[in-house]
């Protein structure tokens, strides 16, 4: 090739080199990405990933110390993927159509609720260095939930009598909830699911809360 010079390679610039390093780093991303919707989560390595990335190990393991590292870098681009599209919903239709919404996506594509669902081990697990920032997108999810549901209140869209931090709370808990069994129990209709519970819980929320008087 005439860019060779005497058949050595010339040296990268510094745009060059960042370049290619950005470029493994997305490589490595989206050859996980693919790897995870065909594999369970423990089987997806370092030494995967190098080989149906077509890099060796210390390729991947520069742009990833860590499985950990890739997971992370992986969850974080998939997921800001699904949700752009989705994230109008909370203020156009509100809280409810917005789970609904992502529900309906996880049934087109279910590899990434798998993938998250495997990582709320690891979020739960003390000391695990991944768990703070697992915590922190899970309490940050709560916390857009919470603020669509403050919106549904003030134009009308739910009732008053239902406080958003709890409402949140129960509607989440519906959301995975109903994600989980439908991977466990595959002919299950969980958009149906869905329906039928938010109908039921947001006749809930239009009564005033009584506490429980649970009988022993």
């Amino acid at each position: 090739m005439d860019d060779f010079d005497g058949g050595r390679v010339p040296a990268l610039d510094a745009d060059e080199e960042l370049r290619t390093g950005a470029e493994r780093w997305a490589l490595c991303v989206e050859t996980a990405m693919a790897a995870f919707r065909v594999r369970a989560f423990h089987a997806v390595t370092l030494e995967l990933v190098a080989a149906e990335a077509g890099l060796t190990l210390p390729e991947v393991t520069e742009q990833f110390a860590t499985a950990d590292d890739l997971v992370l870098a992986v969850v974080q681009v998939w997921n800001a993927r699904r949700m752009e599209p989705i994230l109008p919903v909370a203020h156009s239709r509100g809280a409810a159509a917005f789970l609904r919404a992502i529900v309906a996506v996880n049934v087109e594509d279910p590899a990434l609720m798998r993938l998250l669902t495997a990582l709320a081990n690891v979020a739960a697990t003390p000391g695990h260095p991944s768990a703070p920032l697992l915590q922190r997108q899970w309490v940050q999810f709560h916390a857009l939930v919470q603020r669509a549901l403050v919106h549904d209140v003030a134009v009308g869209r739910e009732p008053d009598t239902m406080d958003p931090a709890r409402g949140a709370e129960q509607l989440i808990a519906m959301y995975e909830g109903l994600q989980l069994q439908s991977m466990l129990r595959p002919h299950m209709d969980v958009l149906e699911a869905y329906d039928r519970a938010v109908t039921r819980l947001r006749d809930g929320w239009s009564k005033s809360y009584t506490p429980p008087v649970w009988e022993v």
